[in-house]
């Protein structure tokens, strides 16, 4: 099942389901996010019977618009650790956005007035679907909702102005993220996700190819925090980022970044500078 957060003409959104190049409203549902709450989602979106719109055109917002917590993986395919000159770690390096680093999976792409180093990093996302704390690896995946695609946009020179990266990472309006919630059941790890600039593909790596699991992340970080339905999880980008090429490249104005996961779908997104 695919589950996505449409953008209505009256200015509010609502989530719905995607049956082919139909979406099907989810009454009584904002968004994605929203469905997750209920204990009883898959069902009801399964069941769903609202208002119809045509998948092609559609407005889409970020498939979770207001996640609880966005936690992010760095350092997590073996192929980027080794293109940034580090070692394989012990641990998963974590890190955070916030919600307003997110933008939808067709939206215009914000470069910054303040940095001239915005780096792509494509992702696989882990939504949570069911409330948890200290989570079992066995038992991590009943509590996954499904998978997405979302580009970890990086500010290199606000990245690493410290040891600490969030001011790098959590740009506002930085952050693509959709288009759809493909449920567990239809999607497991290990399919090739890649991203491109302009056409040129700069990241192309099988998505199973992580150094720490899906569901040794859930656990792991459950072990930390309660993990609550629509919070997010982006899993590390694999290696082709701008910033480890001789010479380095970065986004420039005009640009289209488009990020692909095959069975999960493709965020095409223009860089606008931001006024």
């Amino acid at each position: 099942m695919r589950l996505l957060t449409l953008r209505t003409s009256a200015g509010t959104t609502t989530a719905v389901r995607q049956d082919g190049g139909t979406l099907t409203e989810i009454d009584g549902f904002s968004d994605v996010g929203a469905l997750l709450q209920d204990p009883a989602w898959a069902t009801i979106a399964e069941a769903a019977h609202g208002a119809t719109h045509a998948y092609d055109g559609a407005d889409l917002a970020a498939v979770v618009p207001s996640p609880g917590k966005i936690i992010c993986v760095g350092h997590n395919y073996r192929n980027h650790i080794k293109e940034m000159g580090r070692e394989i770690p012990e641990y998963p390096t974590l890190f955070a956005k916030y919600q307003e680093s997110l933008i939808g999976p067709n939206d215009d792409l914000a470069l910054p007035q303040e940095s001239d180093t915005v780096d792509w990093e494509a992702e696989l996302a882990v939504v949570i679907g069911k409330k948890g704390r200290r989570i079992s690896e066995a038992d991590a995946a009943d509590h996954i909702a499904g998978y997405s695609v979302l580009n970890d946009i990086s500010m290199r020179d606000y990245q690493f102005r410290t040891v600490q990266w969030l001011q790098g990472k959590t740009w506002e309006k930085s952050t693509p993220f959709g288009p759809a919630l493909v449920t567990k059941d239809e999607f497991t790890a290990g399919p090739l996700m890649t991203s491109a600039v302009d056409g040129e593909i700069q990241q192309q790596t099988p998505t199973g190819d992580l150094v720490f699991t899906p569901e040794f992340l859930v656990s792991y970080i459950s072990t930390i925090i309660t993990l609550n339905p629509g919070d997010v999880i982006a899993t590390g980008t694999p290696g082709g980022v701008g910033h480890a090429q001789d010479p380095k490249r970065y986004l420039q104005e005009g640009q289209l970044l488009v990020t692909t996961i095959e069975g999960l779908g493709q965020l095409n997104n223009r860089v606008v500078k931001e006024a």
